[in-house]
């Protein structure tokens, strides 16, 4: 018969080991269980398991110190901690360390399943994309794609399956998600690899000129076309052609996209000649499209030849566990750059980072731990090294709410809020400080219903 899962249990109390192992084993689950640490890692270095629950207080060695000398021997091992300390600083600092999660004496059966359960499921998603990372790894610098949570596994999913097609994707997300990234990913794992990427930000190209800079145009098209210019989309021939922010592009421009999309051709501006081309078209955008259709400002025909294929990126304040991995990794990346010896980040300030609200998203994150290694002068990015816009939002959110718990949204309007009085009203300051476009603040300052300081 085939279990469930290898379990090691570990605990000291053998009435508490008892009636842990028979329940894990009639739910189906090979379980393995001593009485403290050194048994355990005995038993680790012969056999494979699944998942390690350990008690938190045993004599001799502790569960935290029994986990951490566990990953080094099975890094991929899970580990959930048994607690009768069940206060939330405990638990916070179990989680931390790295633990999956933690549950109470006595303990809840329905609970334990549950979290073995996600476990395996989640271990199982892994060892499944491990292949699409080593793939990635030889052509794309896949690190630069950080995430351990299920909506982010189901992302880099996705990519594998899209990336040996030739279909047209709509990548959507908030500013600051990632979504250039997600597009080089794709084209690098394609069959397109080796042709050229063309990226182009549709809203950083007057309207008047975005037309000639994708299609092109003939000599005397305009005023100011003293020569035949090739567009972007002549240059991407055989590749791939990523318009980020393609829901800011004009009616008119809209036409010709729509046209490329349908046909594989165009006409440069000005000119009669069609011109074929063999094009991948991957588009971004920070709108809600269907919005705009409604709207009118969006062709509703271009949006369903656009998203042949969706992939939404989650805000990083829904996938606030992959905080701590993102921030480790653009610490390493800037003590490279600015040759820097920082081994770690304090408990404290990563306390801090996972409970801001993150407005700006992942590219936020990145400017923040940047600054934050250049000002650090010891071996551990600290709390004090972080903006005080970050620390201090804390303190002023808490003396406002009092013990009553906020909402993510609270928490977002607050600092933007604060950012707003810190740089007097300059709507372009702050979006430079959260890592967003003027837009986005813009926007947020509409739908919260802000006061912009004078």
């Amino acid at each position: 018969m085939r279990t469930r899962g290898k379990i090691l249990l570990v605990d000291d109390e053998e009435i508490v080991r008892q009636s842990m192992r028979d329940w894990l084993t009639a739910a189906g689950y090979e379980v393995a269980a001593v009485e403290d640490g050194v048994a355990a890692l005995d038993l680790l270095r012969n056999t494979n398991f699944d998942v390690l629950i350990t008690d938190l207080k045993m004599p001799g060695m502790d569960g935290l110190e029994l986990m951490k000398r566990a990953k080094r021997i099975a890094p991929k091992l899970e580990t959930i901690i048994i607690t009768a300390y069940g206060s939330i600083s405990s638990a916070i600092s179990a989680i931390r360390e790295g633990a999956f999660d933690y549950i109470e004496k006595p303990f809840c059966p329905e609970r334990v399943e549950i979290l073995l359960d996600k476990i395996l499921k989640q271990s199982q998603l892994q060892e499944e994309n491990i292949h699409l990372r080593e793939r990635l790894e030889k052509t794309f610098q896949w690190r630069n794609i950080v995430g351990k949570s299920a909506q982010m596994q189901s992302v880099f999913r996705l990519i594998e399956t899209i990336a040996p097609t030739t279909a047209t994707v709509l990548i959507e997300g908030e500013s600051g998600t990632g979504k250039d990234i997600i597009a080089r990913a794709i084209w690098s794992a394609s069959d397109r690899a080796n042709k050229p990427f063309i990226p182009i930000d549709c809203a950083s190209i007057p309207e008047s000129l975005l037309a000639s800079e994708l299609f092109g145009h003939e000599r005397g098209a305009f005023t100011g076309a003293v020569s035949k210019k090739l567009g972007k989309f002549e240059y991407a021939n055989g590749g791939t052609i990523f318009l980020d922010e393609v829901g800011n592009i004009s009616p008119g421009v809209q036409h010709y996209l729509l046209r490329i999309l349908q046909e594989k051709e165009f006409t440069r501006i000005g000119g009669n000649e069609s011109i074929s081309v063999d094009v991948r078209v991957i588009a971004a955008t920070n709108k809600q499209l269907k919005e705009e259709i409604k709207a009118g400002r969006f062709r509703e025909d271009l949006y369903y030849r656009l998203n042949v294929v969706n992939i939404k990126l989650p805000p990083l304040r829904e996938r606030r566990e992959d905080i701590p991995l993102l921030a480790k990794h653009f610490l390493k990346k800037y003590c490279i750059e600015y040759k820097k010896e920082i081994n770690s980040i304090s408990d404290h300030a990563l306390d801090y980072l996972m409970a801001y609200p993150f407005p700006g998203n992942v590219r936020e994150l990145e400017n923040i731990i940047e600054r934050a290694v250049i000002v650090c002068q010891g071996e551990t990015l600290r709390a004090e090294n972080l903006p005080e816009h970050i620390t201090g939002q804390q303190k002023e959110i808490q003396a406002a709410t009092g013990d009553r718990l906020t909402t993510l949204e609270e928490l977002e309007k607050e600092h933007i809020a604060r950012v707003l009085k810190h740089t007097r009203g300059n709507i372009s300051q702050a979006a430079q400080i959260l890592g967003v476009q003027r837009n986005t603040i813009k926007n947020k300052i509409k739908r919260y219903g802000l006061i912009v300081p004078d």
